[in-house]
Parts: structure tokens; sequence; C-alpha cells
């Protein structure tokens, strides 16, 4: 693979309320030097909704010899608002980019399930649910939803090409049925499940023929038993504040297994490197709002169900990083493993 890729979150906003409340400038920069220097990264994603965080985030990366995918992630917005993020996010992208960095624009995030206008409901869980849950109707409103998204993604295109000169693309779901002409790389969410495994790696050998280059977002999995097979249902293990959306603990007893979560992550990489793909960024450094909680009832220990390599740890600091407040997971170490094999 080109380019190996870590995502970095700077903080989800949903409806004003921002996932993570407080980000030191100077622990983004020390994460995003392990990302590079440990994990063997040459290329992040930095992600979230706040353009003024992804932008000091994406000049650490920067300045760090990182190549930057620039991608503000939108959720619960509607189309007017998704396109006002992206002009901000644009000027700020070629701003890095005439500096002399390396950036890739994302234009956003499974658009369709995670913001309104495209699909009837009020959670990506319901928009979800009403596109599948009738089979019998299913094609005519997969048809009608790629026409939706692929005109919206033709004004986007337009956005934030008029304000930024380098390479655009898209984190699509495959249902999405992306018209790929106006972007400069193919990008999709893969998420393998139980359901698709015997299917995984042929599927990503066609996709990596395509004409344009191939990047792989969004793949990861937790550190509970069985979370691999469930695939994008990951977190459906998850109870969550009916006003926050935080996360608050998990529906059951969940046995911890980071040798799953670490396998999973190999398996991908080798196959997502067997097939030629271009671009592969793991989905997540760290998922916040998703302390480790060892001593506390199973079902508190939200690191369970976070697909972070890195376990948040709940007021203290780690070992290993004696200076930051986490702990690396096993698949911390299988990630370093791929990545360095491949330097």
């Amino acid at each position: 693979m080109r380019a190996r890729g870590m995502t970095y979150d700077t903080g989800f906003v949903v409806r004003g309320e921002n996932s993570r409340p407080d980000v030191d400038p100077a622990i983004v920069r020390r994460e995003l030097a392990v990302i590079r220097d440990d994990l063997h990264c040459n290329a992040v994603q930095i992600i979230g909704g706040d353009p003024e965080r992804i932008e000091r985030a994406a000049d650490a990366a920067a300045e760090l010899g990182l190549e930057v995918w620039f991608s503000p992630y939108p959720l619960e917005l509607p189309p007017d608002e998704i396109l006002a993020l992206f002009r901000d996010c644009a000027e700020r992208a070629e701003r890095l980019r005439r500096r002399g960095a390396a950036v890739v624009f994302v234009a956003g995030v499974e658009l369709s399930v995670m913001n309104r206008g495209f699909l009837p409901g009020d959670s990506p869980e319901e928009r979800v649910h009403r596109l599948l849950g009738r089979p019998e109707s299913r094609a005519e409103t997969m048809g009608a939803l790629a026409q939706a998204v692929n005109l919206f993604l033709a004004d986007a295109a337009t956005v934030v090409r008029e304000r930024f000169d380098g390479p655009l693309t898209y984190a699509s779901i495959q249902f999405e049925q992306v018209y790929w002409d106006r972007f400069d790389i193919a990008t999709y969410e893969l998420i393998r499940s139980a359901e698709v495994a015997d299917q995984f790696a042929d599927a990503v050998r066609v996709l990596a023929l395509g004409p344009k280059p191939l990047a792989i977002t969004g793949f990861g999995t937790a550190a509970y038993r069985g979370a691999g097979d469930r695939g994008g249902r990951v977190l459906e293990v998850v109870e969550y504040d009916s006003q926050t959306r935080a996360p608050v603990r998990l529906d059951d007893a969940y046995e911890r297994d980071e040798a799953g979560q670490a396998a999973y992550l190999t398996e991908l990489l080798e196959v997502f490197d067997a097939a030629g793909v271009d671009s592969a960024f793991v989905f997540l450094f760290a998922q916040h709002g998703f302390p480790y909680r060892p001593d506390a009832d199973p079902t508190q220990d939200l690191d369970r169900a976070s697909l972070g390599i890195v376990r948040l740890l709940d007021g203290t600091r780690g070992q290993t990083y004696p200076d930051m407040a986490w702990e690396p997971k096993e698949a911390f170490a299988a990630v370093a493993r791929q990545y360095g094999a491949r330097t």
C-alpha cells in the first residue's frame, strides 16, 4: 500500500455537542508523532466536526511529514449545512496544501445514513432500517438514494474544487453507488462481517481493479469476543443517553478479546495489501467517551466496545507512554507490525 494510514478523531459534533470536550494541542501533536514513529504510518485521516480543530491537527500532522486526509465528518446535518462545512474546510485544507503539505480532501463520510435529508429517520439506525427493512421495495429505494447522493456530491465537489486544488475523494458506503468520475480517489468504508467474510477478499480485489486508486476507510472492530463477526453492527451493544447520545453502558457483560481485535485488523490489512489497495486508514486511534474500567462492572467497561487501538484510562496515566492517558491494546502492536513490515 502506498498510504499506510490511521484515523485520528478531533471530536464528533452532534447537535452542537462535541464528543471530545477538551483538546490539548500538545497531546494531539504527541499522539500524531506516535502514529508516525511507533505505528509506522505515513498518512493520517483527520476527522471531526469542528473545522478549526481539524485544521490544527492537520497542521501538526503535516509538520511531522504525514500525508493529511482532511476529513470533515458531518453528523445529523441537512445538506445546506454540510456544504457550508465543506466550504470552510476546503479553504483551510488549501492553505495547508499551499504551504507544501500533501493533502487529500475527504468530502464527508457515509453522508446518506449519518445525516438528514437523504433517507427518512431520526438516527443512523432508523435510516438503515428504513432502507433495508422492506425487501420488496429495496431496489427502488436504493436507486432513489443513489440519485440523491450523487446529485449532492456533484454540488459538494464543485464547492470544494472552487477552493481546494488537491486530490478529492468521498468515504462512501457501497450501496450509495457513487459516480467516481468527479473524484480523484475511490474511497469505501469497508467493514468485514461474518456474513460476507468468505467473499470479502474477492470483493476488495474487484474494487481495486477500478480506474481510480482505491482507498479503504472505516474498517475496525472492538475488543469484545465476537465483535469482528458483527461488522458494522459492532456498536449495537452500547446503550446511549437519550438526550446527549453519550455512551453510558454495555447491554451485557461481554468478554474482553483484544487478541480478536488485533487479528481482525491484521487480516484486513493483509487483504488490502494483497489486493493492491492504494491507501488504508485503520479506524480508530482512540474512541473518546469509551473509557477503560477494568475494576468496574463489565457493563461499565466501555473500552470493550471501543474501536480504538488504545484504551483510554479513566483518570490515570499509562505505563508504555507515561505522558499519555492511554495504554496500547494488542491491536496497536498488530498495526505496527503490519505497517512496519511495509516501510
